[in-house]
């Protein structure tokens, strides 16, 4: 059986397939739930974390390949999870471990599609799928345990028309909660585009109790409850979908609040000063992204998931400069603006999973806190 042009030993079971855009049909093995799922074929190349994959609220709406080999074999445990849910419209390995090994597990990682409902495929090739991703872009495709009984023409038409659409209102909270810590010191509100709760435990870790509100809570509200500070969080989509949300964000700006912004926070907080953002060919997802911080000339190795980055030279340097940069592709990966007590990164310093080598800016967000507070 081919996949992609290698062979593939496959144990038997009920097949699956993977249906691109580009006409290419990839037979495999079905695991997780069964049906036929819709969405845009990313893929991400770190070694762990898979648990933190699935629960990243930022794949919404994308059906995600992991390049890794081997995916499953610690299990999934409950203690992990970086949302409540699974927002991924689909699942891609290569192989998946049916007898996982570690002192947490709860279930394996086909029990948890399974519950989450989420189809997957395992004995594709994923090297070749990630390879054509890779020449080609993201693109549209679908995932499904009925490709020889279902209307393949009107699949294809479906394929090909999705765009991914209400990204932040699909994964935003639906109201305020309140998320304390021992002694806290710090009151931080955390705006909620599709949070990872790692952000929260890394505040926590820092003596802040946390305040997380929707997306589409008003600038007027978010300043009565008097913060510290603002966290703008991770999320999906295209970020200049979000009209209304950089409308709020340009009035917090205006308050001389300390805020501090994660990857869809970023490019939210650079469209509301006049910056445009642009579609990458595929994206930065994994645990293996080199960042140069420009200010103090290093090289961190980061954690991203994002198909969307800022354009440098459409920020007006009066309101803020690059700070720091992809080593791979020069892309922008920070943004520190000018008189306004505000900082921005494009990748994952929370990184849960790993690497932890930029966490060091939660700290300098807690001192912008205490300088801006005296």
């Amino acid at each position: 059986m081919r996949s992609g042009g290698m062979e593939i030993e496959m144990e038997q079971g009920k097949k699956a397939w993977l249906v691109l855009a580009d006409g290419s049909v990839w037979e495999g093995w079905s695991f997780g739930a069964q049906g036929t799922s819709i969405g845009e074929i990313v893929f991400t190349t770190g070694m762990t974390g898979y648990q933190e994959v699935l629960t990243d609220p930022s794949y919404y709406g994308q059906i995600v390949t992991q390049t890794y080999p081997l995916i499953g074999n610690y299990g999934i445990n409950l203690e992990d999870m970086e949302s409540a849910a699974s927002h991924v419209k689909g699942y891609i390995v290569r192989e998946w471990c049916e007898q996982p090994s570690n002192f947490r597990v709860a279930m394996d990682i086909d029990q948890y599609l399974k519950k989450q409902k989420i189809i997957a495929v395992s004995g594709i090739d994923t090297r070749q799928l990630t390879k054509k991703l890779r020449e080609y872009g993201v693109m549209n495709g679908a995932v499904t345990t009925e490709y020889d009984h279902i209307d393949q023409k009107k699949l294809m038409e479906e394929i090909r028309s999705f765009v991914i659409a209400d990204a932040v209102q699909s994964v935003t909270c639906r109201q305020i909660t309140e998320q304390k810590c021992e002694q806290g010191r710090h009151r931080v509100i955390l705006m909620d585009f599709g949070y990872k709760r790692n952000i929260v435990r890394s505040l926590h870790k820092r003596g802040c109790d946390v305040t997380v509100v929707p997306s589409w809570t008003k600038a007027e509200e978010i300043l009565a409850m008097k913060p510290d500070g603002i966290m703008l969080s991770n999320g999906p989509g295209d970020p200049q979908e979000n009209t209304a949300v950089i409308g709020e964000i340009k009035k917090l700006f205006d308050q001389n609040v300390p805020i501090f912004g994660i990857c869809l926070g970023h490019q939210l907080t650079a469209l509301a000063n006049g910056a445009r953002t642009v579609k990458l060919k595929y994206g930065h997802r994994g645990a293996n992204q080199p960042v140069r911080d420009l200010a103090h000339d290093r090289t961190y190795i980061t954690s991203q998931n994002h198909g969307y980055a800022v354009q440098g030279d459409t920020l007006d340097p009066a309101a803020g400069q690059v700070s720091h940069v992809n080593a791979n592709d020069g892309t922008v990966e920070g943004i520190r603006y000018k008189n306004r007590p505000c900082f921005t990164v494009q990748f994952h310093p929370e990184a849960s999973a790993g690497p932890r080598d930029t966490a060091y800016l939660f700290d300098e967000f807690i001192a912008m806190m205490e300088k801006e507070g005296k």
